[in-house]
């Protein structure tokens, strides 16, 4: 015979299980928003590199002239010219909007450039490429 006050043993192992399945949810949740912190990636979501196009209209083995030709307003200062792999040269500052033709000095790259080259213009706060194109410096 079982005591009156005494709950049935099924009914006690309930509330504990779903508890525990609480508690590990909540801790799961909390480490995932704790973990994005804690290593950036919240960060790295603002490191994009802007739309644009571009045309080269000139050259010599000291400078290039491009001009922009689509895209959003970019700060010129936050480009940079890279010619087969050597980065020198920037755009200046301002704002450089379509339709603008800015120079860029590259008189750092050695051996100066000769016959095809492959030209970039990156976006140095991201890192990216956002123009590439093979130009001849013969």
């Amino acid at each position: 015979m079982k005591p009156r006050n005494q709950p049935n043993s099924d009914d006690r192992a309930v509330s504990p299980v779903i508890g525990v399945i609480l508690m590990v949810a909540i801790t799961v949740i909390l480490a995932a928003v704790i973990g994005t912190f804690v290593l950036g990636l919240g960060d790295q979501l603002g490191d994009t590199a802007p739309q644009a196009s571009f045309t080269i209209e000139s050259n010599s083995t000291s400078e290039i002239t491009v001009t922009k030709t689509g895209g959003q307003p970019i700060e010129g200062s936050n480009l940079v010219v890279s010619v087969d792999g050597q980065r020198d040269g920037d755009f200046g500052s301002g704002s450089w909007e379509s339709g603008e033709r800015r120079n860029a000095t590259i008189s750092n790259i050695s051996p100066a450039p000769s016959g095809d080259a492959t030209v970039r213009i990156i976006h140095d706060p991201s890192g990216n490429a956002i123009y590439e194109d093979t130009w001849d410096f013969s």
